[in-house]
């Protein structure tokens, strides 16, 4: 009703000023009339004044001098306005369609492209047209609005986390994997996508942070593949060459031969020096980036930050099965009791640093680090924190969140 109002209202005001200058041409005409009239009328007096002798002849001739020039000019303004009213035909039907061709020509567009009974839309709910709305842009746009009504729905945030990843929105996707990681927990994908939104805004660079992510997400899962990839990538980017190259090839092995990252793993095996061969990817063990104990002689020679300690076998092939049938409670019961007897196997026997490092790190991982830095303490009274496995296992440490002075309180 208020839109119909305010066409009328703007009809109107559209109308009253067509017809304006109509207007004032039949005024000018009138206007001129009228003082023929009045002069004719003071001629008319002077002439019966003169003659009651109520006025001299003289007098009487220079007012109707007078008053004849005006009535001269008088008659030149109203033969003026009969020449414009000539066209009075014209006039009339200018007036006639400013009065009823204007309203009605507006309605007929509108009613031929607008649509008056469309219902009101909120902002926020207008999307383009079908021709031009993007599924990527409309499922993001609904995913928001969602998420502002209800932002602890952790589900929302981890299904919109991966769509900004696609999209390109790198600070929305790391800001949605985060709240879905808090929410819900860490997974190996949400570990993995958030340590891919973290290499995408630092332009390529598996920085810290990103690593210990996807360290986390091997953790999870160790046959991840995405994680695999970056971790060797970090390798490459520190100039560990001969280590990057044996993780390429692991996860060349491990994957198969039309794995979509293949094409990437073999140009980087090719740009290291390496051969690319097809090799089955059944029956090979898990992914280990760093196979043995060995740290680099340039590694231990750095800060103790920089070693980069290895990463140790994960739960078998039959595990893993069986962990992917398993609900999120399930599945976090299974890495708590893998960690527990790892531990107990530790306290048996203790000259393992492979084992201290994966315990430290599965403790930090699961959040407890009151236990990750009670197994830092052990580890460390087997392994000096001078030695080269020691420094190994506080890197490992710091990784995860690790206090070293908190660390030396709990021992």
């Amino acid at each position: 009703m208020m839109f119909w109002v305010l066409a009328a209202v703007l009809t109107a005001l559209v109308t009253i000023t067509l017809l304006l200058p109509l207007a004032r041409g039949k005024r000018a005409g009138s206007d001129a009339e009228y003082d023929v009239e009045v002069y004719s009328d003071q001629l008319a007096e002077v002439e019966r004044d003169r003659a009651g002798g109520l006025i001299g002849t003289d007098e009487a001739a220079h007012a109707r001098a007078e008053i004849g020039r005006r009535l001269l000019r008088a008659k030149k303004a109203q033969t003026a306005a009969t020449d414009r009213r000539s066209g009075g035909r014209l006039t009339t039907a200018a007036r006639l369609c400013v009065l009823v061709g204007v309203p009605l020509l507006g309605m007929s567009v509108y009613l031929a492209t607008g649509a008056p009974g469309l219902p009101d839309q909120p902002l926020a709910s207008r999307a383009t047209t079908p021709e031009q709305a993007s599924p990527i842009a409309t499922m993001i746009a609904q995913a928001e609005q969602h998420l502002e009504e209800n932002p602890d729905d952790g589900r929302g945030w981890d299904v919109l986390a991966p769509i900004y990843l696609r999209a390109g929105q790198l600070q929305e996707a790391r800001t949605a994997y985060l709240n879905a990681i808090r929410l819900l927990g860490p997974t190996s994908a949400r570990q993995s996508g958030y340590g891919e939104a973290l290499v995408a805004l630092a332009s390529g660079v598996v920085t810290e942070e990103a690593a210990v992510a996807f360290q986390s997400a091997r953790e999870l899962q160790p046959d991840e593949p995405k994680a695999a990839f970056y971790l060797a990538l970090a390798l490459e980017q520190e100039g560990r060459d001969d280590r990057a190259l044996e993780a390429f090839r692991r996860l060349a092995e491990q994957s198969p031969p039309d794995a979509p990252w293949m094409t990437v793993v073999n140009e980087k095996i090719a740009a290291l020096g390496g051969q690319v061969a097809d090799i089955s990817p059944s029956g090979l063990p898990p992914l280990s980036l760093l196979p043995g104990a060995e740290a680099d002689s340039d590694a231990v020679s750095g800060d103790v930050a920089s070693v980069q300690p290895p990463l140790q076998p994960g739960p078998s092939q039959d595990d893993l099965a069986a962990a992917r049938d398993m609900s999120d409670d399930e599945r976090q019961a299974m890495i708590e009791t893998m960690v527990g007897n790892l531990d107990r196997r530790l306290r048996e026997n203790p000259q393992d640093i492979e084992g201290w490092i994966r315990l430290v790190r599965s403790y930090g991982v699961l959040g407890q680090p009151e236990q990750a830095g009670e197994a830092l303490a052990r580890g460390l009274a087997v392994f000096p924190e001078e030695s080269e496995d020691g420094r190994a296992l506080l890197a490992v440490a710091r990784q995860v969140g690790v206090d070293r002075l908190e660390e030396e309180g709990a021992q």
